[in-house]
């Protein structure tokens, strides 16, 4: 068991928009990542899901049915397979 402070995962990576992996969770990768004025736009994950948990400030999650802001301290679940990358909301870019 491992106790992983968020907030000092993110602080360790000054560059935005680069997923740094954190831990697992039954074969699922926990990731943290800093972004900046975005907007994740719809888009398929066929084999998996996403969480989305915002630790400070907000941005906006577009669904097939509608844009939402996404707050601090509030999530958005969408849990992902380990291995599996999204090029449009990652940049291609992902860190272990």
């Amino acid at each position: 068991m491992q106790v992983v402070n968020l907030i000092d995962e993110v602080n360790k990576n000054s560059e935005l928009y680069v997923y740094k992996k954190i831990g697992l969770l039954n074969e699922h990768v926990l990731s943290v990542v800093q972004v900046e004025n975005r907007t994740l736009d719809f888009h398929v994950h066929e084999h998996s899901d996403k969480l989305f948990y915002v630790i400070e400030g907000s941005f906006y999650l577009e669904t097939e049915e509608q844009k939402m802001k996404v707050n601090a301290l509030t999530k958005f679940l969408m849990i992902e397979l380990s291995g599996t990358l999204n090029k449009e909301n990652s940049g291609d870019l992902y860190e272990d």
